[in-house]
């Protein structure tokens, strides 16, 4: 099985993790979430295992843009901060890495150097 990498084409974050799984010769699929969306069920599942804070993206513009009120609502209610992210996808932190790398499971949220090259070195 292969690992699918999450995310948006444009996003700098995303261009280093491609970069880098090449590098090391690591076989993908890439789900763009603005072409292709996302279900709910694979954000509730990222969520339960990394946490929302780890998943929710406050450092982008899209967050910046909500109202006072929704932020609230995210910050005090998983189920609203999941339903957020499946409405504005580019509050997804990028990249989410899923899948089994040699017959190890992997879940990985953002790229870190360090942490590629022990999943996949």
């Amino acid at each position: 099985m292969t690992i699918t990498i999450y995310g948006i084409k444009s996003c700098d974050t995303m261009k280093k993790a491609v970069t880098k799984l090449n590098e090391l010769a690591v076989s993908y699929d890439f789900h763009d979430y603005k072409k292709q969306g996302i279900d709910k069920d694979s954000v509730q599942r990222w969520v339960d295992a990394l946490g929302i804070d780890k998943v929710l993206n406050k450092r982008g513009t899209t967050w910046r843009k909500l109202s006072d009120e929704q932020k609230q609502s995210a910050d005090t209610e998983v189920d609203k901060a999941i339903d957020l992210l499946l409405e504005h996808t580019s509050m997804i932190k990028r990249p989410i890495i899923e899948g089994s790398y040699k017959q190890q499971p992997v879940l990985l949220c953002g790229f870190e150097q360090q942490i590629f090259n022990t999943t996949f070195g």
